[in-house]
C-alpha cells in the first residue's frame, strides 16, 4: 500500500518505475519483507538485501546489487526516500555520483537538528550532489530552509491515502468488525505506536475523566505502554470496554473504518514532533471525525477537518470527545470535510504533483 503513488505514475505511459527497496527491514511495529506487487501493477521492483536495519542511522543496503539497480539502467531520476543524514541516503547519493540521473531525496525532519559526525558529513555530502529535494510537509520545508537547503530546489509534497481502500463502511460491515473486535459504540479510536510521544497517557487520563459514558476504546498498533494500557483497564474496570490489536496495513480501512471517532494525542519531544500524521488522513477517507493534538504539523493536516485540542490539555480531550458523542451535526460536518480533505491527499491527486515534479526534475542541470 505504501507504493500507491509510484504505482499510480507507472500507469502513465510517459513514466517507467523501478522501486529498489530492503529485502528485510526492522519496523516500528514489526519486521517488515519486501513485498511482491499485484498483479496488472506496472512497477518494477527489485528487492536489496540490507544490514543493520534495526538502526536506522547505520543501516546500508548491500553495494552490488545497489550499484547494479542504478547502473544498468537509464534512469533519468533516482529518487531516494532516505534521509540525507543517515548512511543508507549517503549511499544512494554516492550510487549516483558517475550517473547521468538527477537524484533526489525525501525528508520528514521537522526539527532543526545539528548531526555529529559521520551523520553531518552524510547530509552536507547528499545535498552537494543532489539536484532536488522533497519536504514532507509545509514545517519539513521550513524546517530545512532554515538550515540552507536551496529553496530553489525543493518542493512539499505529502503522504498519501488509497481512498479506494480507506472508504467509509456500510453500517453492517462496520457492526460486524466492532463485535469481531469484542465491542461495542461508540467505538472511540487510537492508530499508531502506543508509546508516551504518540499520547498514551494523555488519552487514558482523557478517558478515565468521562468513564461514566458509555463507549469502549480500540488502540490499534503495538508498543512498550501496551501492559500500561491494559493495567489501567483493569484497575479502572474497563476491561472489557478495551481492545488492543495490531492490524497488518493491509487491513487497516476496515478497523480504521471501524471507530466512531480517532483521537490522536500526539507529544511533542525533544527530539521529535508529529511531521504529518498519515493516520489521520486515512481516518478522513475512512469518514471517522478526528480529534488531535496541535504538535509539529498535525493541525496543518487536519485543517477544518477535526477538533485541535492543546497537547496535554486532557480536559480538552474529555470534552472533545464527549462534544462529539453528543453532537451528531457536528459529527456529520466532521466527517463531510474530512472526505473533502481526505481527496486531497488521495492517491491519484499526490501521484499528479509527483510526476510535475519529476519532469521538472529530469530537465535541471546534473549537480
Amino acid at each position: 500500500m505504501n507504493r500507491g503513488i509510484l504505482r499510480k505514475i507507472a500507469e502513465d505511459p510517459d513514466f517507467e518505475v523501478t522501486v529498489g527497496g530492503p529485502a528485510y527491514f526492522h519496523g516500528d511495529l514489526r519486521p517488515i519483507e519486501f513485498e511482491p506487487e499485484p498483479e496488472g501493477s506496472q512497477l518494477k521492483t527489485v528487492a536489496i538485501p540490507t544490514r543493520l536495519s534495526k538502526y536506522i542511522h547505520l543501516f546500508w543496503y548491500q553495494g552490488k546489487t545497489l550499484r547494479q539497480l542504478v547502473r544498468s539502467n537509464d534512469f533519468d531520476v533516482v529518487h531516494a526516500w532516505e534521509e540525507p543524514y543517515i548512511y543508507a541516503g549517503y549511499q544512494v547519493s554516492q550510487s549516483c555520483r558517475d550517473q547521468p540521473a538527477r537524484y533526489c531525496f525525501r525528508t520528514a525532519q521537522s526539527l532543526n537538528k545539528r548531526y555529529p559526525p559521520p551523520f553531518n558529513w552524510f547530509e552536507k555530502s547528499v545535498l552537494r550532489h543532489a539536484s532536488g529535494w522533497i519536504a514532507g510537509a509545509s514545517l519539513v520545508h521550513q524546517q530545512m530552509l532554515e538550515r540552507g537547503f536551496s529553496e530553489s530546489t525543493g518542493t512539499i509534497l505529502n503522504l498519501a491515502v488509497d481512498t479506494t481502500a480507506f472508504r467509509p463502511l456500510a453500517p453492517e460491515h462496520k457492526c460486524q468488525v466492532q463485535q469481531a473486535l469484542g465491542l461495542q459504540g461508540p467505538v472511540i479510536g487510537f492508530n499508531g505506536r502506543l508509546e508516551t510521544d504518540k499520547g498514551i497517557e494523555i488519552l487514558l487520563a482523557a478517558l478515565e475523566k468521562i468513564k461514566h459514558r458509555t463507549w469502549s476504546c480500540f488502540f490499534m498498533g503495538s508498543g512498550r505502554l501496551e501492559g500500561m494500557i491494559r493495567q489501567w483497564a483493569e484497575t479502572h474496570e474497563l476491561t472489557k470496554r478495551i481492545a488492543i490489536k495490531l492490524i497488518p496495513h493491509s487491513e487497516v480501512p476496515d478497523y480504521q473504518g471501524a471507530m466512531d471517532i480517532m483521537v490522536a494525542p500526539s507529544q511533542t519531544m525533544p527530539n521529535w514532533k508529529e511531521q504529518f500524521g498519515r493516520m489521520l488522513i486515512e481516518a478522513f477517507a475512512a469518514g471517522v471525525p478526528v480529534i488531535a493534538s496541535d504538535s509539529g504539523e498535525i493541525p496543518f493536516t487536519v485543517g477544518d477537518a477535526g477538533i485541535i485540542v492543546s497537547e496535554k490539555d486532557v480536559d480538552g480531550y474529555a470534552a472533545a470527545i464527549q462534544r462529539l458523542l453528543d453532537d451528531d451535526q457536528q459529527r456529520q460536518t466532521l466527517i463531510d470535510n474530512g472526505l473533502k480533505r481526505a481527496d486531497h491527499f488521495s492517491v491519484n491527486q499526490t501521484a499528479e504533483r509527483y510526476k510535475q515534479f519529476y519532469r521538472e526534475l529530469a530537465s535541471r542541470e546534473k549537480v
